[in-house]
């Protein structure tokens, strides 16, 4: 309680690190601020080019089905590789002032959050655009599994910032890992492909769930593609599965964080 404490007293600081890595984004180019939508807006079209035209995908509405898993994909792995050295790149905080090292990982991806809320301004108009009306009960939904992510992201990001501190190699590892990870959740295919492989292997569907991204895509497309509530057990599996990793963490991060300075 004493660390929550203390992370709340530098509330402050949090928020100015966040309102600087948002303004200091785009800084210098010639869209700025439109770089945020642009963005998923470009690969959204690349990958529904590459699904729909060179390796044809039958699933309706492919481009809905994409950008609603797209855009929290995206934050997860800005959140996990952009992470992997928000504490190294800050070594001159560090080694000079005292503050909760927690706030660095907590910056970052809240600074990330608040972009993917912005992007959603554009997930929900391609949502009712493409003819998708989500029920109340969904969308009272949506609050809670974003914060299921972001707790999920925060949990990953300790852990592997405060790695990244004695292995730097891991910042660049995760470059990698981020990547191979987007094609282990249901993104740019549909869960019935996984579960037509998995038919002759049921522990192998299993397994493929306890990948913490997977049930949370799976509630974003039911309340955003599909216009209806996420499954509870889906919503149950994400919450512990976040729980675990933000739990395991501000453990990691907690022990390891007391030779920062050394190490920096």
């Amino acid at each position: 309680m004493k660390l929550f404490r203390e992370i709340y007293e530098y509330r402050q600081m949090i928020f100015g690190l966040v309102k600087r890595d948002l303004r200091g984004r785009y800084k210098g180019s010639v869209l700025g601020f439109l770089w945020t939508f642009l963005n998923p807006l470009l690969q959204l079209l690349v990958y529904t080019f590459l699904f729909s035209t060179i390796l044809r995908s039958d699933i309706d509405k492919y481009y809905l089905h994409l950008f609603v898993a797209l855009i929290p994909w995206m934050f997860f792995a800005a959140s996990v590789q952009g992470g992997a050295g928000c504490v190294l790149n800050q070594a001159g905080m560090i080694t000079k002032i005292y503050f909760p090292r927690e706030v660095l990982p907590i910056a970052h991806v809240t600074s990330q959050f608040v972009n993917m809320l912005y992007t959603f301004v554009v997930v929900m108009a391609v949502v009712l655009l493409a003819g998708v009306f989500p029920s109340l009960m969904a969308l009272l939904q949506l609050p809670i599994i974003m914060f299921i992510e972001y707790c999920l992201a925060l949990g990953l990001t300790m852990l592997i910032s405060s790695v990244t501190v004695y292995f730097r190699d891991l910042e660049y590892i995760m470059g990698i890992v981020t990547m191979a990870w987007q094609f282990l959740c249901p993104v740019v295919y549909s869960i019935d492909l996984v579960e037509s492989i998995a038919k002759s292997y049921p522990w192998a569907m299993k397994i493929y769930m306890l990948n913490p991204m997977t049930p949370i895509v799976l509630a974003f497309r039911d309340i955003l593609y599909y216009g209806k509530p996420a499954d509870l057990s889906t919503l149950w599996l994400a919450a512990v599965l976040a729980a675990i990793c933000l739990i395991v963490g501000f453990a990691v991060f907690g022990r390891l964080k007391c030779r920062f300075a050394e190490e920096l």
